[in-house]
């Protein structure tokens, strides 16, 4: 292996092991109440966008099986959290929304995980490390990464990755 190859790929594995490490301490924390974090993870997308989102759209930003997401919005419609709508663009879809009660929760889970986010980051990184990070993420992701769930064009590139 080339010595670029080399450094790609063990910068690969160095940013994909963190991101372990991160979520399963943040999976071990406890801050998400009678959530799970894929069920936080859906919550969240969904408060990004208050016309809501298709099955697609929010099947593309949590990364899940079509079925598994399926289940899941199954399980946050019965318990209160998410309402499915007609779609006003095309009528034969359908769109899930955030319920007051879906808000109230995502905010409130979201502000612990904000918490415990910026603690971890902030006591391994620099502010001026976190602005690298952030911008080197961006700039690998700019041509990969789903929708975009913070404009009403869900057409365009996103960064959002389970923060609040």
């Amino acid at each position: 292996m080339s010595g670029g190859a080399r450094l790609a790929n063990e910068a690969w594995e160095a940013m994909f092991r963190a991101q372990v490490v991160l979520m399963r301490s943040f999976a071990a924390e406890d801050i998400w109440g009678d959530l799970a974090q894929n069920e936080y993870d859906v919550l969240y997308t969904l408060s990004k966008v208050p016309e809501g989102l298709s099955m697609v759209e929010v099947n593309r930003n949590i990364l899940m099986t079509q079925a598994g997401i399926s289940r899941l919005v199954n399980r946050l419609v019965e318990r209160g959290l998410i309402d499915r709508c007609v779609d006003p663009a095309d009528r034969r879809a359908t769109r899930m929304l955030l319920t007051p009660q879906g808000r109230e929760l995502q905010r409130s889970v979201g502000r612990r995980h904000a918490a415990s986010v910026t603690s971890a980051m902030t006591k391994a990184l620099t502010t001026e490390e976190l602005s690298q990070l952030r911008a080197l993420a961006r700039k690998i992701t700019i041509d990969v990464e789903p929708i975009d769930v913070r404009h009403p064009d869900h057409h365009h590139p996103h960064a959002h990755r389970g923060t609040p």
